[in-house]
């Protein structure tokens, strides 16, 4: 299935080369307003995302991470951390099949969490203007997961950007760090927390904080991530419960 899904967004490539649109002129946008709204407009996986339903691009570069490294199995618990709009959410439903659409499969769960309103999804409870780093969210996380524990933890959350980038990298590694804490409640031992960074001076101290609490860490960059974006991703898993 999910094949057909990346050949699709290479065919739409293809046909991007050929018949690229030119710059944008849009009355009352800024040159760089301008610049998204024309690599929107080009962008592959938009199109596919649009095709397949997703509600936004993002949701290909969990697909290309679960596909390779397994993590989304049915009937596990998975927490969603800044999932609005619910693209990543709308992966995991699919992937623990949350949803209960194979009977023939053992029902998951996914819980999705956000500062912002996230339109209802079936198969995935969203906990709306939450904040992630918040006890409160936590306790209210801990009464509704299974046995009280997550199996994994997906994080596409970042700061709103000032355009500063240190500042920004700076902002986003301390909310993947909060996540240790989150984790420390709520992931199972041997669970797996997948997280999204901006690289910048403080990645070699999120690295050193994720590989005291995880057996193994890896940097990803999915093909879905724009080659000239500052985005990576950690993969760190096999939690090691004790490990303050």
């Amino acid at each position: 299935m999910w094949t057909c899904l990346y050949l699709q967004v290479r065919g739409i490539h293809s046909s991007t080369r050929l018949l690229k649109k030119a710059p944008v002129r849009v009355k009352g946008k800024s040159g760089a307003e301008q610049r998204w709204i024309t690599r929107q407009i080009n962008d592959p996986f938009v199109k596919a995302a649009h095709l397949q339903h997703f509600r936004c691009r993002s949701a290909f570069k969990l697909l290309e991470i679960d596909d390779k490294y397994h993590l989304l199995k049915p009937g596990i618990s998975v927490i969603d951390c800044g999932a609005a709009p619910g693209a990543w959410s709308q992966v995991a439903v699919q992937r623990v099949n949350s949803a209960g659409e194979r009977p023939d499969s053992t029902r998951g769960h996914v819980f999705g969490v956000d500062l912002l309103h996230v339109v209802p999804l079936p198969g995935a409870n969203f906990l709306s203007n939450r904040d992630i780093t918040s006890p409160a969210t936590h306790t209210e996380l801990q009464k509704l997961l299974p046995e009280a524990y997550a199996d994994v933890i997906l994080s596409d959350m970042a700061p709103n950007a000032t355009g500063h980038r240190e500042l920004d990298h700076e902002r986003l590694v301390y909310m993947c760090l909060s996540l240790l804490e989150l984790a420390e409640k709520l992931l199972r031992p041997g669970g797996s927390l997948l997280c999204k960074y901006w690289d910048g001076a403080l990645t070699h101290k999120l690295r050193e904080g994720l590989s005291r609490a995880f057996q193994d860490v890896k940097t990803v960059k999915p093909n879905a991530s724009r080659k000239e974006s500052a985005e990576f991703y950690f993969l760190a898993r096999t939690f090691r419960k004790t490990w303050i």
